[in-house]
């Protein structure tokens, strides 16, 4: 008989209570749902199952960032060409996972309730909005490289924001008042705010803290990118962005003020690994897993995502410890972290430091 080890046993006992908790939320709905009954389930102790996750909120949180992150593999190749074909194709993918009238016992449904749930705490409200901002950063951005040859640079953040408040508003919808949405035309609406101008340009550059020159050396960790559900290793030459769940959009200051071909990395830290984690690995595989399915690879944002919730990269980066509300963002330059700053506008300010011999300029866009 193999002994597993300690470790190997924990990850064994976390798959069991994963997958009994996905099956109690499926059956009986997230509010019917007892932990007593998912650990009858998977066969272990009410104790067991606190030992791995911190209570039934943050079991439904991973259950669902599961789901997401499973469906990510082998997209169909997107062919879109234009921002409205891409908005039209990513809403046929969205409307798509819509559950409809006759799918009450579908698992597709087990996520309805994640909007109450996260209204009901204001603990929650403030990161579920700000990886939102995010998603809409992600979007934009891959809206944005679709733009024509020699067409001058726009930013399409906020026609994401409203594509992304319209398909959120239609799964509410949809479990609310099942069979009221037409799918084309919802498809139909989103593709039509490609032609808007909704006016806002360039984010204003905030106050920018100063950089401390570094000469540390850089050896992250393996991770890997939610963008591309695929491993990374973040250590190419770039910014890297350590932003707690407070400061997600801080991460648009340092795309747009990089240098052409510097990569930017964000890794995504909390103060509350057990429970904030998984909704932000659930937020970005949901958005993540539509955009590559609509959009052709050569229009995916540049733009890399790494959840850390055990702080490794963060630490990698010098950081002792993490909260919320971080915001550290370090250059690097052939292995090593070149510069450093920390604090509202750390990401400005890391990615317009010295590079080699000249300086980028402060403010340019990608």
């Amino acid at each position: 008989m193999i002994r597993l080890t300690r470790a190997e046993a924990q990850e064994r006992n976390r798959a069991r209570v994963l997958a009994a908790a996905r099956a109690e939320f499926t059956e009986c709905g997230y509010r019917d749902a007892k932990v007593d009954h998912i650990a009858e389930r998977a066969g272990l102790t009410r104790g067991a199952v606190y030992s791995n996750f911190p209570g039934k909120r943050a079991l439904y949180f991973s259950v669902l960032a599961e789901d997401a992150e499973r469906a990510a593999p082998a997209p169909a190749p997107a062919t879109a060409g234009t921002a409205r074909e891409a908005l039209a194709a990513f809403a046929r993918v969205w409307v798509d996972r819509l559950p409809l009238v006759t799918d009450e016992a579908d698992g597709r449904r087990i996520g309805r309730e994640v909007l109450p749930e996260i209204l009901a705490d204001d603990a929650a409200r403030e990161p579920f909005a700000q990886l939102m901002r995010l998603d809409a950063i992600l979007l934009g951005l891959a809206l944005e490289r679709l733009r024509p040859a020699g067409a001058p640079p726009v930013r399409l953040v906020r026609v994401a924001e409203a594509a992304l408040t319209i398909l959120h508003g239609a799964s509410q919808m949809s479990a609310a008042a099942p069979g009221l949405l037409e799918p084309f035309d919802l498809v139909t609406v989103c593709a039509s705010l490609a032609d808007l101008d909704l006016g806002g340009g360039w984010p204003p550059v905030p106050p920018v803290p100063p950089t401390r020159p570094a000469d540390d050396p850089w050896d992250p960790p393996d991770a890997v990118d939610a963008v591309r559900a695929a491993p990374v290793r973040p250590a190419g030459d770039g910014v890297v962005a350590i932003l707690g769940l407070r400061r997600l959009e801080a991460v648009e200051e340092a795309v747009r003020a990089a240098p052409p071909g510097a990569g930017v990395t964000a890794a995504v830290v909390t103060g509350d690994p057990g429970e904030l984690a998984p909704l932000a690995r659930l937020a970005v595989a949901d958005l993540c897993d539509c955009l590559r399915r609509a959009f052709p690879p050569s229009a995916w944002p540049g733009l890399r995502v790494v959840h850390d919730p055990a702080g490794t990269l963060a630490a990698a980066a010098g950081l002792a410890a993490v909260s919320d509300v971080t915001e550290t963002a370090v250059r690097v330059e052939a292995g090593r972290i070149v510069a450093r700053a920390d604090g509202r506008g750390a990401c400005h300010a890391a990615a317009s430091a010295p590079s080699g011999p000249k300086r980028a300029r402060s403010g340019e866009r990608p």
